[in-house]
C-alpha cells in the first residue's frame, strides 16, 4: 500500500526588528540569539532617525502621554533595524521579545529579550511589528527599496525583472556559454546562488551610520 504525501511547503514571513539606541552596543549577541531561535536577517541596517521620522514611524501612536518621550528616545542615538524572516516570524518574534513593558517582562517573562535588555515601560530595548499590516508598513518605511509582498503584477513587475533579474540572469548565461560545463542545468543553479543580489545580508563588520 502506498501511502500519497504532500509536497511540503514552507510560508516564510517577515517582521521589522529594532535594536533601540541605549542597547545598540549589544547588537552582537542580540544577533546570536536571533539566529539561534530560527530567523534568517536578510537585510540589517544602523541609521539615526530625526525627532520628524520617529513621529512618522510611531504615527499611531500620536496624542499619548509618553508619545514625546517616546520620539526622544527612538531620535537620541544610532538604532539597528533588521528585517527577520522564518515560518510564522511575526508571532515567534513577539513571543521572544516577552511584553512591551520591561518591569512587566521582567517578573511574567524572565527569559524575554525584554528582561533581558530593558529598562522600563518606554526603554524596552526592542521593537517587533505588531501585526502583518504593521510589518508591511515598517519594513517600508526603513527599507523603502524592498520589495515586500503582494507580489507586483503587470507593469510594475516587468520593471523589476528587468531591473533586477534579466541582468543578472543575462551575466549568468553568459558566463556558462563561455564556460561549457557538462551539466549547464547544475552549474547555472550554482552560479545563480553564488551571484544573487539579493540573497540575505549578515553584516558582522562595523558599517558606516546612516542620519535618516
Amino acid at each position: 500500500m502506498e501511502l500519497s504525501m504532500s509536497p511540503l511547503q514552507i510560508y516564510v514571513e517577515k517582521t521589522l526588528a529594532i535594536i533601540k539606541p541605549d542597547i545598540v552596543d549589544k547588537e552582537e549577541e542580540i544577533q546570536d540569539i536571533i539566529i539561534r531561535s530560527g530567523f534568517t536577517i536578510v537585510q540589517r541596517r544602523k541609521l539615526q532617525l530625526s525627532p520628524e521620522h520617529c513621529s512618522n514611524f510611531y504615527v499611531e501612536q500620536y496624542g499619548k502621554m509618553f508619545f514625546p518621550n517616546l520620539t526622544a528616545y527612538m531620535s537620541s542615538g544610532p538604532l539597528v533595524a533588521m528585517i527577520l524572516a522564518r515560518h510564522k516570524a511575526i508571532s515567534y518574534w513577539k513571543e521572544l521579545l516577552g511584553p512591551s513593558n520591561s518591569l512587566v517582562a521582567k517578573e511574567t517573562h524572565p527569559d524575554s529579550l525584554r528582561a533581558i535588555y530593558g529598562t522600563d515601560d518606554l526603554r524596552n530595548a526592542l521593537h517587533g511589528s505588531y501585526d502583518f499590516a504593521a510589518a508591511e508598513r515598517e519594513i517600508r518605511f526603513m527599507f523603502p527599496e524592498v520589495i515586500v509582498e503582494p507580489i507586483p503584477v503587470g507593469q510594475a513587475a516587468k520593471d523589476y525583472l528587468n531591473l533586477y533579474v534579466i541582468p543578472t540572469l543575462l551575466k549568468g548565461l553568459t558566463e556558462l556559454c563561455k564556460q561549457k560545463p557538462a551539466d549547464p542545468c547544475i552549474w547555472l543553479a550554482d552560479w545563480l546562488l553564488e551571484n544573487n543580489p539579493n540573497k540575505p545580508k549578515l553584516c558582522h563588520h562595523p558599517i558606516v551610520e546612516e542620519s535618516y
